[in-house]
């Protein structure tokens, strides 16, 4: 697992720009924010997630993360359609504060253009990526 200034990327993953990562098996891509994102959020305390059946494209907006005092996004890193939901973090929307990348999970999709992987990032370009956000968001704050 690659770590950068203490935030964790485990290098199976894929990552999309906006801190969603996905685990790509076949032609299922389980998807998650990021530990950088979870940490940037603070604790979150509602996830609003998409719906069975959704069709979502590549970069769209699929659900919201909201904390005391800020509401993010949930995006789409791969166009497909949405093959289930972690009902959990519904429950216990810290979930991803505590796991962002196993039990933290947000929802399944049906991928629909396998292509669409080769605008995510992985290994060297994660880190590199990484990086460049920390730098950009630590600037910000």
């Amino acid at each position: 697992m690659a770590e950068v200034q203490g935030f964790q990327l485990p290098d199976e993953l894929w990552y999309h720009k906006e801190h969603m990562w996905a685990r790509i098996e076949d032609d299922i891509a389980t998807v998650g924010v990021t530990d950088f994102y979870q940490r940037l959020a603070g604790e979150i305390s509602y996830i609003e997630l998409p719906s069975v059946g959704d069709d979502i494209g590549i970069d769209d907006v699929v659900g919201t993360v909201e904390t005391g005092k800020w509401i993010g996004k949930i995006y789409a890193p791969m166009t497909g359609s949405v093959e289930s939901i972690n009902s959990e973090v519904e429950d216990e929307p810290n979930l991803p504060n505590t796991d962002p990348y196993g039990k933290g999970w947000l929802y399944k999709i049906r991928i629909s253009d396998s292509s669409e992987k080769d605008t995510l990032f992985k290994g060297d370009s994660a880190i590199t990526w990484q990086t460049e956000q920390i730098a950009k968001h630590l600037k910000q704050m």
